[in-house]
């Protein structure tokens, strides 16, 4: 069976978040897991440690069939603090665990897949598992791909789910989903500023991060993540 790992900062999550997770699980009928990045290792995080980050990501999906937390980068960054994680190594590591023949899927953002080609090892991801692509508002996908990533999906991309599910890796999908207006930049902004925010996180979220007093300030804000 398909599996979907969906990675990213969550710095908080979000509604946009949740609603690309429930659209892919829907999309394959299986399970997604948000996988939480690790704090950078080069500088303080911007208003949530890596630990916060997760909580929030248990509180948002603790009532959401189909939907999980996977800490693993979490965990390679304790048994390696001064390390970067990459999303090869990540991958790489859930090939040792799942076998060659398993078929792994990373879900991801259109503006994420436009600069794919800085990613460390970025063709060889491909070799490891499949993409499931959501586009987002302003994401410029159809304006058309840059010469060599172009080149590099070319014949991979498929509408069809049960392409996914047949072949361990290599299938780019585009994920049908409603385009969602949140960012956690917005949400991060908007609470620093003491503005309207609430309502672009799940109620238990939106407790925590005031019982918690996160992202109360704007120093060394890292952008959208």
């Amino acid at each position: 069976m398909l599996q979907v790992f969906y990675g990213g900062t969550f710095d908080p999550v979000h509604n946009g978040h949740l609603a690309i997770a429930c659209a892919a699980r829907d999309a394959f009928d299986v399970p997604v897991r948000l996988m939480p990045a690790a704090d950078p290792p080069h500088r303080a995080a911007p208003g949530a440690t890596a630990a916060q980050r997760a909580h929030l990501l248990d509180l948002a999906v603790a009532d959401m069939s189909g939907l999980c937390v996977d800490r693993r980068e979490l965990l390679r960054a304790q048994r390696d603090p001064v390390g970067r994680s990459y999303t090869i190594d990540t991958l790489r590591e859930l090939r040792a665990e799942r076998g060659e023949a398993v078929p792994l899927a990373l879900l991801i953002g259109a503006d994420s897949l436009l600069g794919l080609p800085t990613w460390r090892a970025w063709q060889t991801l491909f070799e490891l598992a499949h993409f499931i692509v959501a586009d987002r508002p302003g994401s410029g996908l159809d304006a058309g791909l840059a010469p060599v990533l172009a080149s590099v999906l070319e014949g991979r991309w498929t509408a069809r789910p049960d392409d996914l599910h047949r072949a361990p890796a290599g299938r780019v999908f585009r994920l049908n989903q409603p385009l969602q207006t949140e960012s956690a930049t917005e949400i991060r902004r908007r609470i620093a500023a003491d503005g309207p925010w609430r309502q672009l996180v799940p109620s238990a979220v939106a407790d925590a991060i005031t019982d918690e007093r996160l992202y109360l300030s704007r120093v060394a804000d890292p952008g959208p993540l």
